[in-house]
This record gives structure tokens, C-alpha cells and sequence, in this order.
């Protein structure tokens, strides 16, 4: 029987022919369909190729009849419901380091230009001028280098660096010191880096620990002649600020590819002589496209062919079969390694993943990766699968370790995840499911507490003493936050307590900080499933 396969985005040439070429392969090219185009397409096909254009939405997904597998040429699955493909058992599959290589060139063209003055000087040539005086260069060699987020990316700008010769400090907070030495880095804390570094790019990605990490503060810090550069995502680099140090001479230039609001017509900063732009460039290399679909043909071809998943977001190496019943320990993983990662925002050395009572009958290896993909979910700037979860996860000093256990004192299924962590230190994340098939957080360290697994979590660690929870639920009340679940946990004879708030929406900083104002808790914590 044929694979009908449907290539519903533009992706590069070499990738289409590639499938055309493939027996057993019946492949259609339709560009520019929207959600009910597609709906109506995507019956009778058993795959479809898309890049950042195209969204594959629930209700194209519902409509889909055989589809087996839905590629994605390129990094950001953000077009893509993959809750609703794998509830639907088709696999998600990305080419995530297919630009890589290209978005740490862009990085160093940005630091060369912003070093020499080309675009400025160019502009001096072609209107009469003969500036030499003007366009006065730095050299790059002996210069400080501070990398923000020490991913793939991270890691090959600072091997280019090392070829320009200049010394790198890097900073993220997920990569032991271990790791860092292994290759040759020296890392600082933030507020070190910024004050040291001759040039600082940022790679990692925007959540609420990183937005605005290059803040007015910190910028004050930098040296004059520092230069920013970011082609990783809008929103760190405090926009308004960077214009006041830039014109104000406090920095001595900057370069963005990417912008808080896109395209950036309105900003400030384009009034300024000293900053360079480009218009999200990051990806946009006919090496990285042609990279792209040739990996995403030649994957969804393979497992077409023999159902090998390669780079696939949502699928374990496992059977068909034994993915129908590894299901919901999958969901229930991921949802506790993305809590274990709101929670421990320091690296984590070791990664113990515990099986018991009717789940260390499953594929031990598959839940455990899943933690991991939910752990680093919430460390890393580029996606995290399957695939490469566990080599991501060593990178970073990161070990994992397995096990599982027949039996369980209080419930028929468990899933325990240990982080260690600091000298010693531990937290211990457990959870099960109800009905089989409904992810519940059982316990936090030494909290029994039974909670909800979804949507928005606040986490309070505060003394056992009345008033707490009345003092955080006005708080929430003030900003019209809606609770839907409380429920606390208490050790016995202990005077510390934790709470679990299912709430409407993420809490902003200020909002996190008022919490934290009240002199009963010692922590609070959220954390996005």
C-alpha cells in the first residue's frame, strides 16, 4: 500500500525530491492552505511536512483519518498541537539542530559588524564619504566573550570564539562547573559576567527566570565599550534600557535579530546610530533550510519505512503497542520533571527516576527520558526529545539513573523523581495516576500531598501557622487570579507546611514578590503544565 505524503509548506527542494524518489511514496506539494483547507485535505494522508507557516491545529488533527506522523523542518514546534497528535498516537518529529550552526554564524557576523562599523561605514561610502577616522575598530583577540545559556548554540559560538582567541565566560544555571571545564569555559554568575565581558550574547531561552535578564541594573554595570548581541528570543534584553545606555554613550553598541515586538517599527532604538538590526535571520541560510527538509525528508521516509522515530518530540523507541500502555506514565514524567524543574533552579548533578507497582511492568527507560525531556523543558532554549534528552542532559552534568520496584506502601502505581542537587541536597517530586489515566501529584520531599498535574501551579513553603493561605488567597484576589484547587501538605510533628494552588494564569514578578512578603513563607514557586 502506498504512503500518501502531504508537503503543505515551503521546504527545500532537495527534500521533496528526495521523498518523490522513495517507493511506495505518493507525495502532493499544496502551499498557502489555512485551517479548513487543510481539514479538508488532510484525510487519506499518512504524513504531512510543514515549516513555521502552517499550523496543525486540534481540529486538523481531528480530521485527519491515517495520519501517522507530522514533520516539522526546523526547530519551534509552536505550530503544532502536540498534546492533541499524541493523544491521537501520530508522531511529532523537528530537525533541531539544523540551524544551529547557522544562528551561531549570525552571532559572530553581528559581533564582527558591531566591532568594525560595517554597516555604518558602508553607508558612509556610498554616500561620498571617506571616513577613515570615524569607523576606528576593536580587535576581537584578548576580548571577553560572556555567553548567556550554554546550549548547542552556546557551545558552538564559544568554539568560534576560541578560534578568534578570545577569553569566554559563560552563564546558565543548568550546567555544572564540571561541564563547563570539560570545555575550557569559565563560568560566572550573571552579575559577574556582565561586569567582566567585552561582548555579551544571549542564548537561552524567554521564561519568567530569564525575561529581562539583561535588565537597567545590570547594564549600568557593563563596561562602556561592551557591545550586546541577541539572536536568541525578544524579551531578554530590556529594550528601553538598552536604548538609554546606548544614547546615552554608557554602552558602546548592540545588535538584535530578534525584538520584543516583531517587526520592531515603533522601538526607539531605530533612531539610533549605534545598533545594528536584522529581521530574525536566526534560521535563514540556504544551508539551514536545504538541512532542514533534507533531515525532515529523509526521517519522516525512515520511519515511513520501519517506524524508527527519529528526532520525534512525542514517541519512545517502543512499540506500538507498548506506547498504547506507556501513555499516560509518559504524560504523568514529563509533567513531574516540569515540575521538578520549577522548582530546583540550580544544577542538577544526578536524575533519579524510580518505577513502582504496576508501572516498573513498563519501559523504564521510555518514562524516565520522558522526565527528562519535562525537566529540560523548562532549562533549555531549543527543544528537547526523545532522541536527545539524555545526550542533553550529559552536557549539561546531568547523569540519570533508573530503577524500579515491584511493590508501593500506598498506591498501585507510582512514578518518583530525585533530583540531587548542591552539597548533598535532594528533592523528590512522586506521582501516580487515578483511573489509570489521570497524572496526580502524590508527594514533595517528605510532604504527602495529593494534587492536580495541569495547568498553572503555585508552590508555597511556609510555617504551619493560621492566616497563609488567607494572606496569598487575597493577594490573588486583588489581581482577579481565580483558584481552582488548594490543598496542603504537613510532616507529623514537623511545624513547616507546603501548599499546592491550582490558579487562572502565571503570576508576574510583582505579584510573586508580594507573596513572598508574607512572613509566615519562606518560598514560592510556579511552574507552567
Amino acid at each position: 500500500m502506498e504512503k500518501r505524503i502531504l508537503i503543505a509548506d515551503k521546504i527545500a527542494q532537495d527534500g521533496v525530491d528526495y521523498l518523490k524518489e522513495q517507493a511506495g511514496f505518493l507525495v502532493d506539494v499544496e502551499h498557502g492552505l489555512d485551517e479548513s483547507g487543510l481539514c479538508a485535505k488532510i484525510p487519506g494522508y499518512h504524513a504531512i511536512l510543514v515549516r513555521s507557516a502552517v499550523k496543525i491545529t486540534e481540529k486538523v488533527i481531528e480530521a485527519s483519518d491515517v495520519l501517522q506522523v507530522i514533520g516539522r523542518a526546523g526547530i519551534g514546534v509552536d505550530n503544532i498541537d502536540i498534546e492533541k497528535a499524541t493523544e491521537k498516537g501520530i508522531v511529532v518529529m523537528n530537525t533541531p539542530d539544523a540551524n544551529a550552526t547557522t544562528t551561531a554564524e549570525l552571532t559572530f557576523a553581528h559581533i564582527l559588524s558591531l566591532s568594525r562599523s560595517l554597516p555604518a561605514a558602508d553607508r558612509s561610502v556610498r554616500s561620498g564619504k571617506w571616513e577613515r577616522s570615524k569607523f576606528m575598530g576593536a580587535e576581537l583577540a584578548n576580548k571577553t566573550l560572556g555567553i548567556i545559556g550554554f546550549g548547542n548554540i552556546g557551545r558552538i559560538v564559544a568554539s568560534r570564539a576560541k578560534a578568534f582567541k578570545m577569553k569566554i565566560v559563560a552563564f546558565d544555571p543548568f550546567v555544572t562547573d564540571e561541564a563547563f571545564e570539560n570545555e575550557g569555559i569559565t563560568p560566572l554568575n550573571v552579575d559577574e559576567l556582565v561586569k567582566v565581558s567585552d561582548y555579551i550574547s544571549l542564548h537561552c531561552p524567554v521564561n519568567d527566570k530569564t525575561r529581562g535578564v539583561l535588565n537597567a541594573d545590570r547594564i549600568k554595570t557593563m563596561k562602556k565599550s561592551a557591545r550586546i548581541i541577541n539572536v536568541a528570543r525578544g524579551g531578554l534584553v530590556d529594550e528601553q534600557a538598552l536604548y538609554e545606555a546606548l544614547k546615552s554613550g554608557n554602552l558602546g553598541g548592540a545588535a538584535l535579530d530578534v525584538f520584543e515586538t516583531e517587526p520592531p517599527s515603533d522601538s526607539p532604538l531605530i533612531e539610533l546610530d549605534n545598533i545594528v538590526f536584522t529581521p530574525h535571520l536566526g534560521a535563514s541560510t540556504d544551508e539551514a533550510q536545504k538541512a532542514a527538509g533534507t533531515e525532515l525528508a529523509s526521517q519522516i521516509s525512515i520511519y515511513l519505512q520501519t517506524g524508527e522515530p527519529i528526532n520525534a518530540i512525542n514517541l519512545p523507541p517502543v512499540s506500538s503497542d507498548e506506547l498504547i500502555k506507556l501513555q499516560p506514565y509518559i504524560i504523568l514524567a514529563n509533567r513531574l520533571g516540569k515540575l521538578l524543574g520549577g522548582m530546583v533552579d540550580v544544577p542538577i548533578t544526578q536524575l533519579d527516576v524510580t518505577l513502582s507497582g504496576e508501572a516498573s511492568k513498563r519501559d523504564v527507560r521510555s518514562v524516565s527520558v520522558e522526565s527528562l525531556v519535562g525537566l529540560l523543558s523548562t532549562r533549555m532554549s531549543a527543544p528537547v526529545n526523545s532522541v536527545n534528552a539524555v545526550s542533553t542532559a550529559l552536557k549539561n552534568g546531568t547523569k540519570l539513573m533508573e530503577s524500579t520496584c515491584e511493590d508501593h506502601p500506598r498506591y498501585h502505581s507510582t512514578v518518583s523523581l530525585t533530583a540531587h542537587h548542591g552539597d548533598d541536597e535532594k528533592t523528590v517530586v512522586e506521582g501516580t495516576l487515578f483511573d489509570n489515566k489521570h497524572p496526580r501529584l502524590v508527594r514533595i520531599n517528605d510532604y504527602n500531598i495529593e494534587a492536580v498535574l495541569d495547568g498553572h501551579i503555585l508552590i508555597t513553603r511556609h510555617k504551619d501557622e493560621p492566616g497563609v493561605i488567607a494572606g496569598v488567597s487575597s493577594i490573588l484576589a486583588k489581581q482577579e487570579i481565580n483558584i481552582s484547587s488548594m490543598q496542603l501538605g504537613i510532616v507529623n510533628g514537623g511545624s513547616k507546611a507546603i501548599g499546592i494552588m491550582g490558579v487562572s494564569v502565571t503570576l508576574d514578578k510583582q505579584t510573586i514578590d508580594e507573596i513572598s512578603k508574607i512572613n509566615a513563607i519562606s518560598k514560592v514557586m510556579q511552574v507552567s503544565l
